[in-house]
């Protein structure tokens, strides 16, 4: 799977509303509905079904579903190489679950990612210090058809 085609099809997702545990392209989707649904479109049926989850992605039990989840379905990739298409993990607090996914949608000089984000909808943003230090992992899509 090549990380272009990754971007291209997270880009199809700009502007969809965010709405929480969906994943529809157009009519709501939050952060894991954005991967659910370009997992979709590159691979056909998703890795597996997806629990009901809250907003607060397990803090209070500090269980990290969501990494969990990564590392069963996806690739893992090394922190400081960044490469277009790849899912990016953050944590939104020292010490938190991580509880936020991206994709990597440009490198270099001025990186950006794709993400659901609440109030703003699928967007495309600058990857920023800010983000970039609440990245804590980063994975490819496996290999497979496109």
């Amino acid at each position: 799977m090549t990380g272009a085609a990754v971007v291209a099809e997270a880009r199809l997702w700009l502007g969809t509303p965010y709405l929480h545990q969906c994943a529809t392209r157009g009519a709501g989707t939050d952060c894991l509905g954005l991967l659910r649904g370009i997992w979709r479109a590159l691979y056909g049926a998703e890795p597996e079904d997806v629990p009901d989850y809250t907003k607060d992605w397990s803090e209070a039990s500090g269980i990290e579903r969501l990494h969990a989840a990564a590392v069963r379905h996806l690739t893992a990739r090394p922190l400081a190489s960044p490469s277009v298409g790849d899912v990016i993990l953050f944590r939104m607090r020292e010490g938190a679950v991580a509880k936020h996914l991206g994709i990597q949608a440009r490198v270099g000089a001025q990186p950006s990612f794709i993400h659901a984000y609440t109030g703003h909808g699928v967007v495309e943003s600058p990857l920023s210090a800010p983000w970039q230090r609440r990245i804590v992992a980063r994975f490819a899509f496996p290999e497979g058809a496109e």
